[in-house]
């Protein structure tokens, strides 16, 4: 086995590494908690807005 060979069972895990993530992240099951986390930002933040409201 030289370092070629290597290289390609390297390349193979990796690659299969990327399908099963990219599967993951597609998944029906992940959808909700995806469309959750982009409307983070969107969201006011309390915490912040009280804080300021104190220091005035």
């Amino acid at each position: 086995m030289d370092i070629n060979d290597v290289r390609g069972i390297l390349t193979a895990i990796i690659f299969f590494a990327f399908i099963g993530i990219w599967v993951w992240a597609w998944s029906s099951r992940r959808k909700k908690d995806f469309a959750a986390s982009a409307a983070l930002p969107l969201e006011e933040d309390n915490y912040i807005n009280s804080n300021e409201r104190e220091n005035i």
